[in-house]
């Protein structure tokens, strides 16, 4: 028996699911490596089970390691016929997944320098489920591939043209998620999905995306997975004569520019507490609640942003873990945002996926950025 497998590197975590060869990709298994390099634990789920276990993972490849080590029982009389792995970068060539092979890992490893955070952990992990899984397929998914059709003008900077032609254009990101969700409003709501929607995907890592028939059009983040909204490491929009300060007038490095700007910004630089939300609301420092007031306040900032792209709003969307599980800071973000048409319902019952009572709807819809991968590696091994 056949099966697939998807390897999902985030900036702390590493998801994952074992998938049965069909076309829509049945889950058997997943779950994540949470906290890795801080407190890691590995979280097993099935149908019927969910289980959460401390582990040793300080870095990727030892969280590869550890989910291998629980997926054994379920790889008994499995033959992996493929791996989807997430690739955040994939420059202004791919847009599309691809079997990997030596020359697209090295087209891939040129663009290390726009995804540092993200892109070797991502290698990392094709080389070593080639070296464990040498008969499998590994099929490359590119979280820049969804913003591949924006309008020119929301794919440039005014910068010289030269500068366009060599690269330097926004990519947008979290393309699987808005894939997946996209999908599944035009399963089930195709007048809407013929719409004006914004999709936040809010979690460790956050942007949003305006989507408009399906398309993207517009979103927050750009040349690099730095743009946009404040994450839990990550500062969001700054300005670049700020970057340029820190280095002619402070002395600093790229290399420890590079290191303020990725891991030690966003919600954790500006509380000095945590880059988790949740440790954040449980807080009751000042500093932490203004590290929240920020994120919401650029997250209205953002929604009002992308509105204008779209020249209205038919729908806003919540998803990742933070806009899927914390329901304080979408009643935070939503607030003042009337002038939309948008309200929430307080008194949606838990688990609702409409939660608006405005004349825009309001949707909270889990992501499976997994189910996205596992799909594409499936074609990929049928071809």
């Amino acid at each position: 028996m056949n099966g697939v497998l998807t390897l999902n590197a985030g900036s702390s975590s590493l998801k994952f699911g074992l998938y049965d060869d069909t076309v829509d990709a049945t889950l058997r298994v997943g779950g994540q490596v949470d906290g890795i390099g801080r407190t890691p634990q590995l979280v097993l789920q099935t149908e019927d089970n969910s289980t959460t276990t401390p582990c040793s993972a300080q870095t990727h490849r030892d969280a590869l390691a550890a989910v291998l080590d629980a997926l054994a029982p379920y790889l008994e009389g499995l033959t992996i016929a493929g791996i989807g792995h997430r690739v955040v970068h994939g420059g202004p060539d791919f847009s599309d997944p691809v079997r990997v092979t030596p020359e697209i890992e090295a087209a891939l490893t040129d663009l290390v320098p726009l995804a540092p955070l993200h892109q070797p952990h991502n290698l990392a992990g094709i080389a070593a489920a080639r070296d464990l899984f040498p008969d499998a397929v590994q099929v490359a998914c590119f979280d820049t591939a969804f913003h591949r059709g924006h309008p020119w003008v929301n794919d440039t900077f005014a910068l010289p043209r030269r500068f366009y032609e060599d690269g330097i254009r926004r990519y947008g990101f979290h393309g699987l998620s808005y894939d997946y969700i996209t999908g599944v409003i035009a399963r089930d709501e195709p007048e809407l999905h013929a719409g004006r929607i914004i999709i936040a995907h809010l979690g460790n890592g956050a942007s949003m995306c305006a989507v408009q028939r399906g398309q993207s059009i517009g979103s927050t983040m750009g040349f690099s997975a730095l743009d946009g909204l404040p994450m839990g490491t990550r500062c969001g929009q700054i300005d670049p004569g700020a970057v340029l300060h820190l280095i002619e007038q402070k002395g600093m490095t790229p290399k420890e520019v590079l290191s303020l700007l990725y891991t030690e910004s966003g919600l954790l630089g500006l509380s000095g507490i945590s880059s988790d939300m949740r440790e954040l609301l449980a807080s009751d420092r000042s500093e932490a609640r203004e590290a929240i007031d920020y994120y919401v306040f650029r997250a209205r900032r953002e929604i009002g942003a992308l509105s204008a792209v779209l020249g209205g709003l038919d729908a806003l969307v919540f998803c990742g873990g933070i806009g899927e599980n914390a329901d304080i800071i979408r009643r935070s973000i939503v607030d003042g945002l009337e002038y939309l048409g948008l309200s929430i319902d307080t008194d949606a019952p838990a688990g609702s996926r409409d939660i608006g009572s405005g004349a825009t709807r309001i949707l909270v819809i889990p992501t499976d950025e997994e189910r996205i991968m596992a799909r594409a590696t499936v074609s990929a091994c049928s071809d």
